[in-house]
């Protein structure tokens, strides 16, 4: 895959308050990046830079090779904040075809990618109510197509999962997958680390304006993990215990166990092989993205400090 965002030594101050600190990294073509942090990390201010509404006090932004344009480049984004950024008094299909010719779009071509979405989701009814008369999940399915139907390159989008019931939070998610098998990029924000594991290819995870961790999901999962197995056996050995591990937990024939150092999982299956015991079920616990975030957040230093994770 191809680099189609570049992030280079972003720095942006709020009188004396580091909002983004030095940070740098690179986001693929077609890939689902997740941009993670805790309330106040420096999330939107990062986003807010990459859109052009505010500019870095110093570093560069690169989009596809080039310098960041606000002005000419904006038409290649689309941008799903989390605030709902709708006209209230505006009927829904006005404000999706206003929105579409502001991307560019003719007024044909905005009423024909306006029809399709609004078909696609089933909004079809919609197109004479009011934005104000609309629930928040029914915003936030009008927000999303307002923000891809002018096909933008880079599509971010901040919790855009928020107010959607489960039936709606797939529908969306789908079209999350589409886009991205169709070459789009998605920056993806959110505080729901299950949806970030589920959906992301890769993720970064900022803190009190610094980058702590940059990675694929496979990686990061794999060097933080703690080396725990669950084991499920048709029934308990003579002979338990063993140098090559620790009992963490049992539930009758369910045992979660942490190697000891030194040792391998393999010991651990040589064991209970030795032991006539037949093993059902034996896979790795890695922790959860969940997990990792608290653990990194709560012990984050005050200097600046990253991990990148590599293959």
């Amino acid at each position: 895959m191809n680099t189609i965002l570049e992030i280079q030594n972003l720095k942006k101050y709020f009188s004396s308050q580091k909002a983004v600190d030095d940070i740098s990294f690179s986001i693929e073509k077609g890939s689902i990046f997740g941009l993670l942090g805790p309330n106040g990390a420096g999330k939107t201010t990062l986003i807010r830079m990459i859109t052009g509404i505010f500019y870095p006090d110093a570093g560069t932004i690169l989009l596809n090779g080039k310098k960041f344009d606000p002005v000419k480049d904006v038409i290649d984004i689309g941008y799903m904040p989390e605030e709902r950024g709708l006209y209230k008094k505006m009927k829904v299909g006005e404000q999706a075809m206003y929105l579409a010719q502001l991307k560019g779009l003719s007024k044909q071509e905005a009423f024909t990618k306006v029809k399709f979405w609004f078909e696609r989701f089933e909004m079809g009814s919609w197109w004479n109510k009011k934005v104000e008369d609309l629930s928040k999940g029914m915003g936030q399915k009008l927000q999303f197509v307002t923000t891809v139907l002018h096909e933008p390159k880079l599509v971010i989008l901040d919790e855009p999962f928020s107010g959607l019931d489960p039936v709606n939070s797939n529908l969306i998610k789908d079209e999350i997958y589409n886009l991205a098998q169709k070459g789009t990029t998605i920056i993806f924000s959110t505080h729901r680390m299950e949806q970030v594991e589920e959906i992301c290819d890769h993720i970064v995870l900022v803190n009190k304006g610094n980058k702590i961790l940059d990675g694929s999901v496979k990686e990061v999962k794999q060097q933080f993990k703690q080396h725990i197995f669950n084991a499920e056996l048709n029934k308990l050995p003579a002979a338990l215990q063993h140098p090559s591990f620790n009992i963490v937990k049992q539930n009758g024939n369910n045992l979660t166990l942490k190697i000891n150092e030194g040792y391998q999982s393999n010991d651990i299956l040589l064991h209970f092989i030795n032991q006539q015991s037949i093993i059902v079920a034996y896979h790795e616990i890695l922790p959860s993205l969940n997990e990792i975030f608290i653990r990194l957040v709560e012990g984050t230093p005050t200097s600046r400090q990253f991990q990148t994770v590599t293959a």
